[in-house]
């Protein structure tokens, strides 16, 4: 059985920073991209962040330039820096798996197969 755990979510004041931890235990993800989407109350979840095996990066306009996706393809981890916090960061930041393909643009969240339980993240004023 295939699990995502997130971690490092809580209450941070605008300006500040978080880093997001995931782990992906129950199977190899080699040949998987790692991705980082987020879900705020009343709207649609979002993609934020995702990383190839490859290491090659991609990111929303949202959080460009803020906010870095590192991954350990030994240690099934991925991790997401993201500092200048604003309010409007505030939401559920999920962890999600999906197969390498390239045809396909990393945003799309139906793509993703493994997702986490999601971890808060709070950006106060």
């Amino acid at each position: 059985q295939v699990h995502l755990v997130e971690s490092g979510g809580g209450l941070v004041q605008a300006g500040g920073s978080l880093r997001l931890n995931c782990v992906a235990s129950g199977r190899t993800f080699s040949g998987y991209t790692m991705g980082w989407f987020r879900q705020a109350p009343g709207k649609e979840r979002e993609f934020v962040a995702a990383i190839r095996r490859s290491g090659v990066t991609y990111y929303a306009d949202s959080v460009k330039g803020r906010s870095t996706i590192s991954g350990d393809n030994a240690k099934n981890t991925v991790a997401l820096q993201m500092n200048s916090l604003k309010p409007e960061d505030t939401a559920v930041y999920y962890c999600a798996a999906r197969e390498e393909n390239y045809s396909r643009a990393l945003y799309v969240a139906t793509d993703y197969k493994y997702w986490g339980q999601g971890t808060q993240v709070t950006v106060s004023s």
